[in-house]
């Protein structure tokens, strides 16, 4: 016992003497090894491992060795031991993390799901992790697969210099794009359980999201405050140009780039207006790209409709004389409609201005009505369920226009011109050439001024003012 502590005391003066007392290589020994040809490069890192583990059991320092241990590396060639010979240090995995700032995200899947990373943080001047769980899904393949994802995604976003430490004077600012976009959705996703949008709406905002992201990928957009009028602007030639939509797409993407803006000046993830300065490019006034039918059209589509679908003529009708949009006839419920005063109320959450509205209803569309038994549904029942009947199942405004296309224009051989909302056009302008003052027609459309109604007067059609064909003055 008192020998192992000489022993032990002794080491600490020459450690080489403690190594050789159990037949190891002094550190000496080591290094001539080191210098041998290559044949006998493993015996030398054999050595040094023996030598790190004589020296911890006797609690010796053994900083240099380790060194040496972690700048050894056993290569293959001529160029790999070239490669060796240039390079003396190596730094450690520690070291060199530290280097460029943060280590590779790791998924993780055990009680809890999610993606960490450690990312180098300036107020701490530390290393610091970060998590991004994944809990919400509940599937576990689908945990996998969205880890794997966004291992992948955050490396790419690391690699391009993103940290999620900045300091600001905003930190609402430096929200992550991925965090504002995941948002934004479940925002979306409550206001249509809640019913604050129609459903055409969230799904226009839904494909205009989608698009954006697919976009905004490769664009190093790391967080939200990068958002801003350069992005708005490239982001709408791209829809305009290279996805090669019509000026009034163009035009739709704006007005809910403008909604989603002020969804993000609401939570200060911008400190300005992205879209501010952006105007659309599609004017009020430019002619519209759809046709009013012919007299002749429309006599041949009512032929056809009385004998194939007289459900579908209904609807046809009502756009025809009460001018109604597809989504507020989508709307309509029986307990709508009075037969004695001859309306239709329109209510406000499904108008386009959002006011409640009552619009007067010809004899003829009631008699049609009556005919079909609409009357003896339920009051709460839609006016146009499945098939275009009455029923209890919403069914939305696209009804309308697909069977308009598969049907209605094909069988007949209609222009592409001719859509289901040049019914409402068609009856407007007919409206007006049949000499119902202006007035009245502004209120049936519910046009917000004269001007707007008179644009569907043709100049063709513009007569003189029979008042003052034969007015006289002095002069």
């Amino acid at each position: 016992m008192q020998k192992s502590v000489l022993n032990r005391n002794n080491t600490d003066k020459n450690p080489s003497w403690g190594l050789r007392k159990q037949g190891i290589s002094s550190p000496k020994t080591t290094k001539r090894l080191s210098s041998h040809p290559d044949k006998t490069r493993v015996k030398v890192l054999l050595c040094n491992i023996l030598t790190l583990v004589a020296l911890k059991s006797l609690g010796t320092k053994s900083d240099g060795l380790k060194v040496k241990f972690c700048n050894f590396i056993v290569l293959r060639g001529p160029q790999h031991r070239k490669n060796v010979e240039d390079k003396k240090m190596y730094p450690k995995e520690s070291e060199f993390n530290e280097l460029k700032g943060w280590t590779p995200p790791v998924f993780h899947q055990a009680k809890e799901c999610y993606v960490s990373f450690t990312a180098f943080c300036p107020e701490t001047g530390k290393m610091r992790k970060k998590k991004f769980m994944l809990d919400r899904i509940k599937s576990k393949r689908l945990q996998k697969l969205k880890g794997k994802q966004m291992c992948q995604r955050l490396t790419e976003k690391l690699l391009d210099g993103w940290n999620p430490w900045i300091e600001a004077e905003n930190p609402s600012e430096y929200t992550s794009w991925e965090e504002v976009c995941y948002r934004y959705e479940n925002f979306i996703d409550k206001m249509a359980k809640e019913k604050g949008l129609r459903p055409e709406t969230i799904a226009s905002y839904t494909s205009y999201m989608k698009v954006l992201k697919e976009w905004i990928a490769d664009k190093n957009v790391h967080y939200s405050y990068q958002f801003n009028r350069r992005i708005v602007g490239k982001f709408l030639d791209y829809v305009f140009v290279d996805r090669n939509v019509s000026l009034q797409t163009r035009n739709n993407y704006l007005s809910w780039l403008k909604t989603f803006s002020k969804f993000l000046l609401a939570r200060s993830f911008v400190s300005k207006d992205p879209t501010e300065g952006v105007v659309s490019l599609v004017h009020k006034h430019l002619n519209k790209n759809r046709d009013s039918l012919s007299e002749t059209d429309l006599l041949r589509m009512k032929d056809f409709l009385l004998e194939h679908n007289k459900y579908f003529l209904l609807a046809t009708y009502i756009l025809y004389y009460t001018f109604l949009r597809p989504h507020e006839m989508s709307c309509i419920k029986i307990e709508d409609i009075n037969i004695r005063k001859q309306t239709i109320r329109v209510w406000g959450e499904n108008a386009k201005n959002h006011n409640d509205a009552v619009v007067t209803v010809p004899k003829k569309i009631l008699k049609l009505m009556i005919e079909l038994h609409v009357f003896d549904h339920p009051g709460n029942h839609y006016l146009f369920s499945r098939d275009f009947r009455p029923g209890e199942e919403y069914r939305s405004e696209k009804c309308f226009r697909d069977y308009w296309a598969r049907v209605v224009r094909k069988q007949l051989g209609f222009s592409a011109r001719y859509k289901f909302y040049s019914l409402k056009d068609t009856g407007i302008t007919n409206m007006l050439r049949k000499n119902v003052d202006t007035v009245s027609v502004r209120d049936q459309a519910r046009h917000s001024s004269i001007e707007i109604t008179n644009i569907y007067v043709s100049k063709s059609d513009m007569k003189a003012n029979k008042s003052l064909l034969d007015y006289d003055d002095d002069f």
